[in-house]
């Protein structure tokens, strides 16, 4: 019956997406190449590792043939997005660790007898242990595989040329994998970390006449022409930087991996330099933060009377001003629109009207309220 309750623990560590947070925050800590992949990759792994973990007790002999086989398709998958070897087992070691250590406090509080939590979290550990053995093994066979393609090439040449290796390709190395070295190329980053998804939308892409691969465990590539939405499709979120020459593609990359997560409101192509205010904003939390409460402090997070009002003037804002293609875009009167800015005025206490004098004022005074509102309104 104790044996069952630890049973019963693991499972409801296995469900618990906090326990599983837990478990991702440590791999990523342990290991920054694993940190530089999407969460939800590595989130994908815990749940495959605990899964397989559980096998011990709900099959006689533990884990079976399925829970081997994902493992391998995990370690594939890493070696296909770049990832050392060495640093996915960092990630793994500390993440089991972790997982360890929760169903220890976890098995104690539910009055598990020590022996019988030690025999179990035994079975666990070396179960998980094989399984890792599954992901190298998955690994080494994909890492052979990929480095007879002439795919895995260019993705390495994009790497060098865009992530952490400071060697600079040579102009052969850079004109075997398919680019011009005195060519100049936009940077694209989609949303697309899982390999299969990411050749399947580099095959659309075929009409840029990019070099594409997986960069950080996401899909990146260097093109001389933009995608067509219709080759994008609807499915894809990706930002593009304008068109520079290779010596300058690893600062383009690094600002399109700074705006991607700007750009996550909508599907579809988005220009780095359309997001640069959003982008820029979004990295000082804190002064958001400042703003709201002092421009926003009045009103009252819930509030549906409050939350229109807020919504009226971030329209307003992005319309200029205007308040007749304000009340189109909200499908209102403008006498509607008047009231209600009116009323946030009265409410806050503050304008939303610039003040009369220049000399830069106006410029700072929208950018101020826009940050204020967009931040309450998203929290």
């Amino acid at each position: 019956m104790a044996h069952r309750s630890l049973h019963d623990v693991l499972r409801e560590m296995a469900a618990d997406a906090g326990v599983v947070d837990e478990v991702v925050r440590a791999a990523r800590t342990e290991s920054p190449e694993v940190a530089r992949l999407p969460v939800d990759e590595n989130r994908r792994h815990v749940a495959i590792v605990l899964a397989a973990g559980l096998a011990s007790f709900d099959r006689p002999g533990g884990a079976g043939e399925q829970d081997y086989a994902a493992a391998a398709v995990l370690g594939a998958d890493r070696a296909a997005q770049g990832v050392p070897l060495a640093a996915l087992l960092r990630g793994v070691q500390a993440g089991r660790s972790r997982a360890v250590e929760i169903a220890v406090e976890r098995g104690k509080a539910a009055g598990v007898p020590d022996d019988v939590m030690l025999a179990a979290l035994v079975d666990f550990d070396r179960n998980t242990r094989a399984l890792e053995r599954q992901v190298i093994a998955g690994y080494h066979e994909a890492e052979l595989e990929l480095s007879r393609t002439v795919h895995d090439s260019r993705a390495r040449l994009l790497r060098r040329l865009l992530g952490g290796d400071t060697t600079a390709p040579s102009a052969e190395e850079v004109a075997n994998a398919g680019l011009n070295p005195g060519g100049r190329y936009h940077c694209l980053l989609a949303d697309v970390g899982d390999p299969y998804q990411a050749r399947v939308v580099e095959r659309r892409l075929g009409a840029t006449g990019g070099v594409f691969g997986l960069v950080e465990g996401r899909l990146t590539g260097l093109a001389p022409r933009l995608p067509t939405r219709a080759a994008l499709g609807d499915d894809v979120l990706m930002v593009a930087s304008p068109a520079v020459p290779l010596a300058e593609v690893r600062g383009t990359y690094a600002l399109c991996v700074m705006a991607l997560p700007t750009a996550a409101r909508s599907r579809g192509l988005h220009a780095v330099a359309d997001l640069a205010v959003e982008t820029a904003l979004a990295a000082q939390p804190g002064l958001a933060a400042l703003l709201e409460g002092t421009l926003l402090n009045a009103l009252t997070p819930g509030d549906p009377f409050h939350e229109q009002l807020v919504s009226t003037a971030l329209a307003y804002l992005d319309h200029g001003r205007r308040l007749d293609q304000t009340a189109a875009a909200l499908h209102v009167h403008a006498n509607t629109v008047r009231y209600r800015l009116s009323r946030l005025g009265e409410i806050t206490g503050t304008s939303l009207d610039p003040p009369e004098e220049d000399g830069g004022a106006h410029v700072r005074h929208t950018v101020s309220w826009w940050w204020a509102l967009r931040t309450w309104h998203s929290g």
